[in-house]
Formats: structure tokens, C-alpha cells, sequence
């Protein structure tokens, strides 16, 4: 992310009227190794790698930092699968997308990473 882009992100952070500090989870074990394969890549899936790092720190510092989407737009597989009733989308560089729940576990705030994808991949699950 180039300099003004981090500045425009900052400003537009700091606006925000929720702000929840949460801790990282993965939906599942294999979205966490599939995190991790994007680390040792050696081809462009390492830039991806570096894009999600930097938003799980935006979502350790605040779980509401993307952009939620309607209820009625979750996709079914979501509320199915990972028994959700909320969905966040972060977006990424190049059209990629974060897309994450926000839970209350316990006393503390969770961001729940339910898989990334791009912004091809995105159009098709949320049928737009």
C-alpha cells in the first residue's frame, strides 16, 4: 500500500464510531495453513500474505475495521457452515477480500477469518 493510500486508510480509521480491540481466530484449521502456505510462497501469494498480516493487525486493534455486510447479502454457506449472524469484508489490494465475523467470546472480542478471495471470487459468492 503506497503512502497516501496508508494515510487516506488512518484518517478514514480514526473516523469510525465503533472501535473494538479483538483477537485473531480462524474459522477453521485449514484457512490457518492455508495462511501459512501464502508465507513461504515464492511467487505472488507472498505479497497476499503481507496484505492479510497488515489487516488482522487493523483487526487486532479494531474489529470493526471493514465494511459490514447486510444480513440478507450473507451468503447461506457462511450462516450454515459457521453459524454466523454477522460478516465483515476487509478489502485487500488488487481486488482481494478478507472476509471475517465478529464474535463475543468469553469477555473478549473475536475476528473470526473466514477466508480471503478475489475480487472475481467475491462477485460470484455474493452473486452480484
Amino acid at each position: 500500500m503506497d503512502m497516501e493510500s496508508r494515510i487516506s486508510s488512518e484518517i478514514f480509521k480514526s473516523t469510525r464510531i465503533i472501535k473494538m480491540k479483538s483477537i485473531i481466530k480462524y474459522a477453521e484449521e485449514k484457512v490457518k495453513l492455508s495462511f501459512m502456505e501464502l508465507k513461504n510462497s515464492k511467487t505472488e501469494d507472498k505479497k497476499l500474505y503481507k496484505w492479510i498480516n497488515i489487516a488482522m493487525d487493523d483487526l487486532e486493534e479494531n474489529a470493526f475495521y471493514g465494511v459490514q455486510i447486510q444480513k440478507r447479502l450473507i451468503p447461506k454457506v457462511y450462516i450454515e457452515k459457521y453459524k454466523i449472524d454477522n460478516l465483515w469484508k476487509y478489502d485487500l489490494p488488487k481486488g482481494w477480500r478478507l472476509i471475517y465475523s465478529v464474535a463475543n467470546g468469553e469477555i473478549k472480542i473475536l475476528s473470526i477469518i473466514l477466508e480471503w478471495m478475489s475480487h472475481k471470487d467475491y462477485e460470484r459468492r455474493f452473486k452480484y
